[in-house]
């Protein structure tokens, strides 16, 4: 890193700390941009917990169990491709919330840290007097900022067909999935029920516990008592 650039980040993180010890107030930005950033956090919080929330649902992955679960030299059979097709489309179900997180939002969140280091580094060439063109560089990439962070937001929040389209298409996955786990189900219930009654109807065979005679230990006797119980173990002597 260059010195100029080091000076920069020094400058910066000297802003920071001395902004957060009440010494110094950085340019506050309108209640409007304000309340547009809760918003914002708020919907990243969402998707991102909506996208943790589908991978473990979708887990364990399906194209890995097919993998796991297939015999060896059996990995082209008709069932290991279809496993391996079922895990793939479950997987572009989750691909519509990844495409929002990755692109929209973190380009959203990029511009926002930007703006936050170039509104310190504003603040601290203010503060410490610096040349007027420094200053006026600052600012422009300050406004610079301010204007792609806000448009961003505004393009995140009011874009509510493109998202509410993603998530229509997401539970019309979800809805086909479950129609098909509903139909394998139904089918196993009705097996198992067979199985239960096939179960029902079979003798139940006898069964004779064995006594320690039958198991020939040592130290037991062949006599028995006149009621016909065994007679007592005999122990070896110690």
């Amino acid at each position: 890193m260059a010195f100029a650039g080091l000076k920069k980040q020094i400058n910066k993180a000297n802003q920071y700390v001395t902004k957060k010890m009440g010494s110094a107030e950085g340019t506050r930005l309108d209640d409007d941009f304000m309340e547009m950033e809760r918003k914002t956090d708020v919907t990243v919080e969402l998707v991102e917990e909506l996208q943790v929330k589908t991978k473990e649902f979708l887990q364990p992955n399906p194209t890995a169990r097919a993998k796991m679960a297939a015999p060896e030299g059996e990995g082209n059979s008709v069932f290991a491709k279809a496993l391996v097709e079922f895990g793939e489309a479950l997987r572009q179900m989750a691909d519509l919330l990844h495409h929002l997180q990755m692109k929209d939002l973190k380009e959203v969140m990029h511009h926002r840290k930007k703006l936050q280091g170039r509104r310190l580094d504003f603040d601290c060439k203010r503060r410490q007097k610096a040349k007027y063109d420094e200053i006026r560089g600052a600012g422009e990439k300050f406004e610079e900022s301010l204007h792609l962070t806000q448009m961003g937001m505004f393009n995140l929040l009011e874009n509510y067909t493109e998202q509410v389209s993603q998530l229509c298409t997401f539970a019309e996955a979800l809805y086909e999935f479950h129609s098909q786990c509903s139909y394998i189900l139904r089918g196993l219930q009705e097996t198992l029920a067979k199985k239960r009654e096939e179960a029902e109807s079979r003798p139940k065979p006898e069964f004779v516990p064995k006594s320690l005679l039958d198991l020939n230990l040592d130290g037991m006797g062949n006599d028995t008592e006149s009621s016909g119980t065994p007679s007592p173990i005999r122990l070896p002597a110690k």
